[in-house]
């Protein structure tokens, strides 16, 4: 299917995905339930600029990923990732985590490094670990 005359087609990694990227947020990051949408249009919109300085077969792969993520479950659960309650989610995740072949582990802890760096990377994030950086280095910082 072709983009309407004179409209770019979207750019956004995320976007076809987008349900189940925040279904792996909330996972790895629990405390991302809480976050209301713009925080997430926040998190997601840092992800995408960091995506964005990687090469498309990349930003291709990862989104091949989240929908393998997606499907995976159904499988042994019946439902889709998206649909599973957190403990089923976490084992798959953690299946993942832990698969025998190297480019699927290193494909989660990519990820779960997006997801972290997304919830992190906000301006609540930083202050809910308390995080300060200081251009005088790590004294400054063991000083406080």
């Amino acid at each position: 299917m072709q983009a309407a005359i004179g409209k770019e087609p979207s750019r956004s990694v995320l976007a076809p995905v987008r349900s189940v990227f925040r279904a792996v947020v909330v996972t790895v990051v629990p405390d991302a339930k809480q976050m209301d949408e713009p925080s997430w249009l926040t998190l997601e919109a840092q992800v995408e600029d960091l995506l964005e300085l990687r090469p498309p077969g990349l930003r291709r792969q990862l989104q091949l990923f989240l929908l393998a993520i997606e499907w995976l479950p159904v499988v042994r659960y019946g439902q889709t990732f998206t649909r599973l309650v957190d403990e089923q989610r976490s084992r798959v995740l953690l299946y993942l985590q832990d698969h025998r072949v190297e480019r699927i582990r290193c494909g989660f802890w990519g990820l779960r490094t997006l997801a972290f760096f997304g919830y992190y990377g906000r301006p609540e994030g930083t202050r809910a670990i308390d995080y300060a950086p200081d251009p005088r280095g790590w004294e400054a910082i063991e000083s406080r």
